[in-house]
C-alpha cells in the first residue's frame, strides 16, 4: 500500500480494525516510528475533525506536521496536460506535487466534490493529481467521490459497539438545506462491503447513488421499513447523483427522530444540521456515537500512518 485513496485499499478490514483498537489502549506505543518524519497536511476545503484528528494521530507516532491551507494560502493549481497557462491558475500540479514531495514523508489531502461537472468530480484531479506526480505516499482525507478515513473510522465504531456478530446496519438519507457530496455515503457502502452485517440502504426516490458502489446492496425506499430491528443507523445526507448535484427533495420526513431510530445506535460523520437531518433528542440521548466516531477518527487515520510508515523504513 503505497497510498491510501479509498477503502479498497485495505488489505483485511477486520485485521486494520483489531489494529486500531490496540492503538487505543497505548496510542504511544509507536511514537518512534515517525521520528524525523514529516506529514504535510494540505486543505482545499475547511476541516475541523479530519484537520485535528490527522494531527493527533501523526503526535501520537512521533511526526511533525506542516499545514496549509490551499484555498487561501496556495496558488491556483492546473492539472491539465498541456494546457497554456495564460488564464487563473499559476502553477502546475506537476511542479506542487514534486516540490511537497521534498518537504515531507507523508502528504494528506482534502478536495470535496465541485458537484457542477460529475465527469470532473470523478476524475478526481487534485488526489489522483498529487498520487501520480508525487514521489510519496499520499492519504485522502475526503476527495470527491470518497472519505476513506471516516470509513475506518466507523468499521472501528461498529466493532466496539456490536452487541451481535452480524448486524443489521442502515445508511439512511436525511435533509439538508444544501447540496452536499457523495463522498461519506460512497466509503461507508464499501466499507460495508467488507462486512459481515445486514445491511440496508434507505433513500428517496432520485437520490440513488452511483450504481457501481452500491451494486448488489439492498437498497429500500420505505424508511420505516428499512429501520425495523436495526442495530445501527447511520444518518447522511447526499445530493442527486443521476441529476447531479442538485437537491430534488428536502422532505423532512426523512429527519431520523427517537421514534424511527428505536433501540438501533445513532451514526452520523459530523457537522450536522440540528432538527433537519436529526433531531436534538437522538444526538443528545444515550445511543448516540457521533463522539465515540470523532474520536475513532485519531486512530482512523494512526493505523493508515502507521502502516505506510512501517513500509517505508
Amino acid at each position: 500500500m503505497k497510498h491510501y485513496l479509498s477503502v479498497n485499499d485495505i488489505d483485511s478490514l477486520p485485521d486494520w480494525v483489531e489494529e486500531a483498537i490496540n492503538l487505543k489502549k497505548d496510542p504511544y506505543q509507536f511514537e518512534d516510528l515517525g521520528k524525523r518524519k514529516t506529514l504535510c497536511l494540505l486543505f482545499f476545503n475547511n476541516s475541523l475533525r479530519t484537520r485535528l484528528s490527522t494531527q493527533k494521530a501523526a503526535m501520537n507516532l512521533g511526526m511533525e506536521v506542516m499545514v496549509m491551507n490551499f484555498g487561501n494560502e496556495g496558488w491556483a493549481l492546473e492539472y491539465g496536460d498541456g494546457t497554456i497557462m495564460d488564464q487563473g491558475t499559476s502553477e502546475h500540479i506537476k511542479e506542487a506535487a514534486q516540490v511537497v514531495s521534498q518537504y515531507c514523508d507523508i502528504v494528506a489531502i482534502r478536495a470535496f466534490a465541485g458537484l457542477v461537472d460529475q465527469a470532473k468530480d470523478e476524475a478526481e484531479e487534485v488526489i489522483n493529481g498529487f498520487a501520480k506526480y508525487a514521489s510519496i505516499p499520499v492519504v485522502n482525507m475526503e476527495s470527491s467521490v470518497g472519505h476513506p478515513l471516516q470509513a475506518l473510522a466507523d468499521a472501528i465504531t461498529l466493532v466496539e459497539n456490536k452487541t451481535k456478530e452480524r448486524p443489521k446496519v442502515v445508511l439512511s438519507w436525511a435533509p439538508h438545506p444544501k447540496a452536499l457530496p457523495h463522498a461519506v455515503a460512497n466509503s461507508f457502502v464499501q466499507m460495508m462491503k467488507l462486512q459481515d452485517a445486514e445491511f440496508v440502504i434507505t433513500h428517496p426516490k432520485g437520490y440513488e447513488l452511483n450504481p457501481d458502489i452500491t451494486e448488489g446492496c439492498h437498497i429500500e425506499h420505505n424508511q420505516q421499513k428499512a429501520l425495523e430491528n436495526a442495530d445501527f443507523v447511520y444518518v447522511k445526507n447526499w445530493s442527486s447523483y443521476s441529476d447531479y448535484g442538485k437537491v430534488v427533495s428536502k422532505d423532512l420526513n426523512w429527519t431520523m427522530t427517537e421514534e424511527k431510530l428505536g433501540k438501533a445506535k445513532f451514526m452520523h460523520c459530523l457537522p450536522v444540521r440540528r432538527n433537519v437531518v436529526v433531531e436534538d433528542a437522538v444526538l443528545d440521548g444515550n445511543q448516540s456515537l457521533v463522539a465515540e466516531q470523532a474520536k475513532n477518527r485519531i486512530y482512523s487515520a494512526q493505523i493508515v500512518l502507521k502502516k505506510i510508515l512501517e513500509q517505508n523504513k
